[in-house]
């Protein structure tokens, strides 16, 4: 009696129990006392006698703490902590073990279980368990949990076992936390991109499942509208899915046939190496193919590597390498590399022909915070001329006929006006084969210094302290020819090499009338050749060309310097017109007029001191002529024959008007008529007060150019450059144009006849050589702007990602959208009898939302001059949840075909697909 008392009253005081509320703590011992007493009696009865651990808690024979403390509520909600003994249990149970639950707890010391309902909970270690009823067994560790169900039949609160990064949900589960295995009922789990559902699963060790009449999907929806029907399975949680025989059920419509005998579905969180499994198909002129199979390494967290492969059955074979590598705050990059080998034709009938195609990428960045002094980048991308035409993937890719590579470094040297780089570049054209190599181009640049300021400078500064000088050397050894060629050519005989260097001088300005600002200057550019061409009239042979004219090239040094002199100036003038009507709702016009008139002069460099041009007969009545002895250098030839003097000239133009903002001045109406403005009603104009008006462009920029030559005998004055550019409701409409002030002869060669004395009307302006006009515009319906600008508010907002680099990506929040492109073209005539050649073109493409799941989108490319369509293309998607539905069709053209496609959305079941197709390889 002694005992318990003493027991009961230690008990209370250390564990401060809030089951009863008191003023008075002697209350509270004795209310204890009184209540707790018989159990303690039968209990001590039953030789199941308390005892009392190190740390000051009551524990039982078993190693639980029998007593709780428990907060009572309006929701009754109460929360325990079991705790165990470590000399006792401490090779079971490592650590306390929590639960709560909503409703109640009631605990059986006799049977030694707690019972918890609604919202119920228990967290041991990694472990997390949540359903409405579970109760936990504390003489065998075991724990059971079930969900209930609801008014409508359905069941709610269904257990949830979470342990790590795993997490399961089931009707029913048992789980013992001693051998830490368990059985589950009804389980969904999520294995990778795939979903396991199981009737009745064994767990046997911490990542380790045993299940029969299970069901894997890669749909999300509850009852899946697709699986593979697993007799019998073994889960290796974040690694793999070993299966027996397992068969196809489709809709809940089961295909026993064919029926696979075992599977194998990687389920890991992380990359790995693996086999990469082939698609395959059917061309008519290549035959039968599986493509993109072979191997993928994942060798470290800094590279991994892919070897791949297309096979045909006609013999016709491609080869791919790539490679991506990524060293964090560094650098990343990633290198490809295909080669192919098509045949088409048939041996026996003599039509067999291979062509052997490559094409090299490789991007490589550096992160700007590694080496803020030095930089090293490359963008790749190369191939032989027919690669695109014959194994393009996109229409991007086929329609594409440049190309162009760079790879660079950049050195800044620190606490000096100096920086250097060295490229290497790439540029080519795969309508005639022509490629261009520089290899390689380095480059040093002096930003602009001023010699004669002193940086500690007492009083005002002088007018020689403006006096500027920038450098810039260039050394380059580059060649063009066509493809087949270029490897062929002599490094010392083909390529062209040289140096270069520019000294542009900035002299100090001044101004005249305050208005005018004058900025002289001095430019001195100098190229030194390793090579130099002699010409040689042979009257009785013929070159190349059909003349009579030898060249000769031989290697020596040959320096070529120009030098020019330039004096420029500008200002602005504006005009203004205000409407006189004053209830306009333009309030003024403004015209900006910006003249520039600069004068440059440069010396005659055909003169025969310098040694630049060669007098040549060309025939036998002893036509002479004049070559250019560094024709084909790294910079060009030599400077143009004929002294110059000319004066350079440009006009600007730019109007704008002012609008009165009516939605503003509406608005102040609205508020005056609503009675919120007090001086109203005391007679004072707020309508004119609150007038506020916003800028319209008319023309953004009307901008005509040119230049006449003071020193020139004939043809001083060159040809006019025009540029327009203005914006209407939001389309930006461009021209540009070239007028020629002189007549051509019946030779096409200009003469010193100005077009102003021979024609009539507009044409006195000059003849039209070319000219041009393009506008594009974008229509797109409301919903989907609004949808759109939401969606990108999200993605910045949480740095998301979106797939728009891949081509079968579809945004289904834009009903519908459309882009028109207009070019005009116009080329002048040749001949005084001929005419000019127009073309237009419309380039046109398009999305349309049928309905939710259904998408369409087009482009294509009208020759309105023609009257024909050139590539057009149609791509119709449907959305099936868990599958998707391509149907991608050329209706005419070189690409001519057409690929329909029914597949699983998940890139794990990729070869679940049915497929039928015509490929352009056809035609």
């Amino acid at each position: 009696y002694i005992i318990s008392i003493t027991l009961i009253l230690y008990f209370c005081t250390v564990n401060e129990t809030v089951l009863f509320y008191s003023e008075s703590i002697l209350i509270k011992y004795i209310l204890s006392y009184l209540l707790l007493l018989c159990p303690l009696l039968i209990f001590c009865q039953e030789n199941n006698i308390p005892t009392i651990d190190g740390l000051g808690q009551v524990q039982d024979s078993t190693g639980f703490v029998p007593s709780r403390t428990d907060t009572i509520d309006y929701e009754f909600q109460s929360t325990d902590t079991l705790r165990l003994d470590s000399s006792a249990a401490s090779s079971v149970i490592e650590a306390p073990i929590i639960y709560s639950a909503q409703d109640s707890i009631i605990t059986s010391l006799n049977a030694q279980k707690v019972f918890l309902y609604n919202n119920s909970k228990i967290t041991y270690q990694d472990i997390e368990l949540t359903a409405y009823y579970i109760e936990l067994d504390m003489q065998t560790r075991e724990v059971y949990a079930e969900g209930i169900m609801d008014s409508t039949g359905t069941l709610t609160q269904k257990p949830l076992f979470k342990d790590r990064n795993e997490e399961y949900e089931s009707q029913t589960l048992r789980y013992n936390f001693k051998t830490q295995k368990g059985i589950i009922t009804d389980v969904v789990t999520k294995q990778g991109e795939g979903f396991i559902h199981s009737e009745r699963t064994k767990k046997i060790l911490p990542d380790v499942f045993l299940l029969t009449n299970g069901k894997y999907t890669v749909c999300d929806a509850d009852h899946p509208h697709f699986y593979l029907h697993l007799t019998k399975a073994k889960v290796i949680s974040n690694d793999k899915i070993i299966t027996g025989p397992a068969y196809m059920v489709l809709e809940d419509f089961p295909i026993y046939f064919p029926i696979l005998p075992f599977g194998y579905f990687p389920s890991s969180t992380t990359y790995s190496s693996g086999i990469m499994i082939p698609s395959y198909g059917e061309e008519i002129n290549r035959g039968f193919y599986l493509r993109d199979g072979g191997y993928y390494w994942a060798a470290n967290e800094y590279f991994d590597i892919a070897v791949r492969g297309d096979i045909y059955s006609n013999g016709s074979w491609e080869g791919k390498f790539n490679t991506n590598y990524r060293k964090r705050y560094k650098y990343n990059g990633g290198l490809n590399f295909n080669y192919a080998l098509n045949k088409s034709g048939e041996d026996w009938m003599g039509t067999l022909s291979k062509q052997k195609q490559f094409s090299v990428s490789w991007t490589h960045s550096q992160d700007a915070k590694a080496n803020p002094g030095q930089v090293f980048s490359a963008r790749v991308n190369l191939s032989t001329s027919g690669y695109d035409k014959q194994n393009a993937v996109t229409t991007q890719d086929y329609l594409s006929t440049t190309k162009s590579s760079n790879i660079s470094f950049t050195k800044q040297f620190q606490n000096t006006p100096f920086n250097a780089s060295i490229n290497l570049g790439h540029t080519q054209n795969s309508r005639d084969t022509t490629i261009g190599l520089t290899l390689p181009e380095f480059t040093i640049n002096m930003s602009k210094i001023y010699p004669f300021r002193n940086k500690n400078r007492v009083g005002p500064a002088k007018w020689y302290h403006d006096f500027g000088i920038t450098y810039t050397g260039n050394i380059r050894n580059t060649i063009t020819a066509k493809e087949h060629e270029v490897l062929k050519k002599s490094l010392t005989k083909d390529w062209g090499n040289g140096m270069k260097h520019s000294i542009p001088i900035t002299l100090p300005g001044f101004n005249i009338l305050n208005y005018f600002t004058f900025s002289p200057a001095i430019s001195y550019n100098e190229k030194w050749y390793f090579k130099k061409n002699s010409y040689e009239y042979r009257p009785d042979e013929v070159a190349k060309d059909g003349s009579h004219v030898f060249v000769k090239t031989e290697n020596k040094f040959n320096r070529v310097y120009d030098y020019s002199f330039s004096l420029g100036t500008s200002t602005s003038i504006y005009g203004n017109y205000m409407p006189l009507n004053p209830k306009s709702k333009i309030s003024m016009i403004r015209h900006k007029i910006t003249p520039q008139v600069s004068f440059s002069y440069r010396p005659d460099f055909g003169a025969s001191r310098y040694g630049y041009w060669q007098a040549v007969q060309t025939d036998s009545i002893g036509t002479i002529r004049y070559f250019d002895v560094n024709n084909g250098g790294a910079y060009g030839g030599s400077p143009s024959r004929g002294a110059s003097g000319s004066i350079n000239f440009s006009l600007s133009n730019n109007v704008e008007m002012k609008v009165l903002d009516v939605l503003k001045e509406t608005s102040t109406d609205q508020a005056q008529t609503s009675g919120e403005s007090s001086e109203t009603a005391a007679g004072t104009d707020n309508k004119t007060n609150a007038q506020q008006y916003k800028k319209v462009s008319i023309i953004d920029d009307l901008r005509f150019g040119g230049s006449y030559n003071l020193i020139a005998d004939s043809l001083n004055l060159s040809t006019i450059n025009i540029q327009a550019r203005t914006t209407i409701q939001g389309v930006t409409v461009s021209a540009t144009g070239t007028l020629d002030p002189y007549m051509i002869n019946e030779q096409g060669v200009r003469i010193n006849k100005f077009a102003w004395n021979a024609r009539k009307g507009l044409g006195k302006l000059g003849r039209l050589t070319n000219a041009n006009l393009s506008f594009g515009m974008q229509f797109q319906s409301k919903k989907g702007q609004n949808e759109a600008s939401a969606n990108q508010e999200l993605v910045e907002g949480e740095e998301k990602v979106l797939p728009g680099t891949y081509s079968d990506y579809v945004d289904f929040n834009i009903p519908w959208d459309v882009n028109f492109q207009y070019s005009l073209v116009y080329t002048g005539a040749t001949r005084p009898n001929e005419k000019g050649r127009t073309t237009q073109t419309l380039n046109i493409n398009g999305n349309l939302n049928l309905t939710e799941k259904w998408r369409v989108t087009m482009t294509t490319n009208f020759d309105i001059m023609a009257g024909e369509f050139s590539h057009t293309n149609f791509n119709i998607t449907r959305d099936l949840h868990c599958w998707q539905m391509n149907f991608n069709v050329t209706p005419f053209g070189y690409r001519k075909s057409y690929m329909f496609t029914i597949n699983a959305r998940s890139m794990i079941l990729k070869d679940l697909k049915l497929t039928k197709n015509r490929s352009y390889m056809d035609n």
